[in-house]
């Protein structure tokens, strides 16, 4: 544990525990958020978290002065943030780091790139020189994610004092596919995160992916640490949530949907491309298809809540997910069963009431830094829930003796497995769950962020 003297504690991402909306009144509402990290964080008293505006709402509070202890929310320019945050972040690093790119006619790095990837970089600097600004001598920095891959290498230039670690919420490609990236950009990124004293993973694989890349380009790791980290789900909090009242209304409402003795296969995801929601209907509707028996006993219960709806190519996804959702509706569904229940607005508490009732949890992401939903469903389960989790998934680390684990690319193989989920014995559904709930709250979100601090400043 850290020391009650330990010096404070900086962290740096894009989103911040807090945003804003400007009201028609011309006064600001302001909202909490969630997540591991605002959870992890919360076990230190002494920390600055710096972050992105990221609205018009985030803009007028920082211009107005308006803001939360311990919060320093950066107004970037809107233009340059995009650039950052759409152009390179979301639609370059998410695609290397998760191999979606097209090959035959993707990505082109023209000067287009260049231009978006010269705000990248200046979206760095501001956090770096924030960061700087706002550190204690000696004080403990922990930089998130692939949006910021360049500010501990700007940070430790600036302000060689500091204790800089850095951390990687998803996958880390390997290396033939990392050297998609123009070459000297690729050593940008891994000299950007090898600023860090201890760059840390969500897993063992992703962290031998870097350290390859790194070998390979660059010859080695310098005197970076390397460590792993996978964070679990917080075991408390999703238990008594799950207890409140407006989860218990929406099992009901979800249970008169589903219909009377059938059995759900539950998904919840954003419209993600890496969350490969399409090729789980494609296996659902092969399921129908192929056993027949299966028709009018099952319903696919999908929650897919649209993500970065800003950029053409996940609209288009999202689009397609309701297209095959419809189409299996159009083709198998009677008067009184509807085959897919698709919800694409997000609501938790409906999440957590499909948590309960799932006798199967669908997980089948092409590639993924974690997958929390695979460690939170099991944990809530009312009647134990067999697990179809993805080799690729990095929760298969953890939870893959239990599930039962596909190829995601393998439509035919994840319909067997589905039967095989939906056919599992009660009592061994009952004991895998166990195990998996054990497994996947065997570091919560408070232990999982002090873990890292003492790593960094041991």
């Amino acid at each position: 544990m850290v020391s009650e003297h330990a010096p404070k504690v900086l962290v740096a991402s894009n989103r911040g525990p807090v945003s804003y909306t400007l009201r028609e009144d011309g006064s600001l509402d302001s909202k909490r958020g969630g997540g591991g990290l605002v959870s992890g964080l919360s076990a230190v008293e002494d920390k600055v978290w710096v972050c992105a505006a990221l609205s018009d709402g985030d803009r007028e509070a920082v211009r107005r002065g308006v803001s939360e202890p311990g919060v320093r929310m950066l107004d970037i320019d809107a233009s340059v943030h995009a650039d950052a945050y759409n152009g390179i972040a979301n639609s370059v690093l998410w695609f290397v780091h998760h191999m979606l790119y097209q090959t035959p006619v993707e990505p082109v790095f023209d000067a287009e790139f260049r231009r978006q990837w010269a705000s990248y970089e200046a979206y760095n600097r501001a956090f770096a020189e924030a960061l700087a600004e706002e550190a204690d001598p000696d004080s403990a920095v922990l930089v998130q994610d692939y949006h910021l891959t360049l500010v501990p290498g700007m940070l430790r230039e600036l302000r060689p004092d500091l204790r800089i670690g850095h951390f990687s919420h998803t996958p880390w490609a390997p290396v033939d596919y990392f050297r998609l990236l123009p070459d000297d950009i690729g050593r940008q990124v891994l000299h950007g995160i090898l600023g860090a004293d201890r760059a840390a993973f969500l897993t063992r694989r992703w962290a031998d992916a870097f350290i390859g890349c790194c070998t390979e380009v660059l010859g080695g790791t310098g005197r970076t640490r390397i460590g792993v980290h996978g964070l679990g789900a917080d075991a408390d909090f999703l238990r008594r949530r799950s207890r409140e009242a407006d989860v218990d209304e929406r099992m009901a409402t979800l249970r008169e949907q589903v219909g009377e003795g059938r059995k759900t296969i539950v998904r919840v995801d954003r419209t993600e491309l890496s969350k490969n929601i399409v090729r789980g209907l494609h296996a659902y509707r092969a399921l129908l298809e192929e056993r027949p028996e299966w028709r009018e006993r099952v319903v696919h219960v999908a929650f897919a809540y649209p993500s970065r709806q800003d950029l053409t190519v996940y609209r288009d996804y999202t689009a397609e997910v309701q297209r095959v959702a419809e189409d299996i509706n159009a083709t198998y569904g009677t008067t009184d069963w509807t085959p897919v229940l698709l919800h694409v607005d997000d609501d938790f508490a409906r999440s957590l009431a499909a948590y309960r009732l799932a006798d199967v949890a669908l997980v089948n992401p092409i590639r993924d830094g974690m997958n929390l939903v695979a460690k939170e469903v099991p944990v809530v389960s009312d009647h134990g829930c067999a697990l179809v989790l993805s080799r690729e998934a990095g929760a298969y680390e953890e939870l893959g003796e239990d599930a039962i684990v596909v190829n995601p690319y393998d439509v035919s193989a994840t319909a067997e497995a589905l039967h095989e989920a939906l056919t599992m014995d009660g009592d061994e559904r009952a004991a895998r769950t166990e195990r998996l709930a054990a497994a996947a709250t065997s570091l919560p979100p408070q232990q999982w962020f002090l873990d890292q601090l003492d790593a960094l400043l041991g």
